[in-house]
């Protein structure tokens, strides 16, 4: 079953209940390399419907003393592409990426400033 690493909102229980139907249970993490960021979110509407005006993200920095604090969950297939369609809407690319416990998990991070070579 694939791993996904979560640091904003696929940690909130009500985000978890209406993209997988349940609440996950996962154990803390962090990722190396890269720092907390925030990416302003262009659609007018989607900001008023969610009180905000910026997605939680991460960016990576490369240097090793850098670390995003969050959890990892263990997910299904079936959660992993729904999880795809939640992130979608923030336009995020999944990444795959190692954590500071050698764990292998996916992350979501913005498209426009993900790193090419993991």
């Amino acid at each position: 079953m694939p791993l996904i690493f979560a640091y904003g909102t696929l940690r909130q229980d009500d985000v978890q209940l209406s993209t997988f139907g349940r609440r996950l249970q996962g154990d803390r993490d962090d990722l190396p390399a890269f720092e907390p960021s925030a990416v302003k979110i262009e659609d007018a509407g989607l900001a008023a419907a969610l009180g905000r005006t910026h997605h939680e993200n991460v960016t990576y920095n490369g240097q090793g003393d850098s670390r995003v604090s969050g959890t990892v969950f263990e997910i299904t297939d079936a959660e992993l592409a729904a999880a795809d369609a939640f992130e979608q809407v923030a336009a995020y690319k999944r990444i795959y990426v190692t954590l500071a416990s050698g764990r292998k998990a996916w992350v979501y991070v913005d498209a426009r400033s993900a790193p090419q070579d993991l």
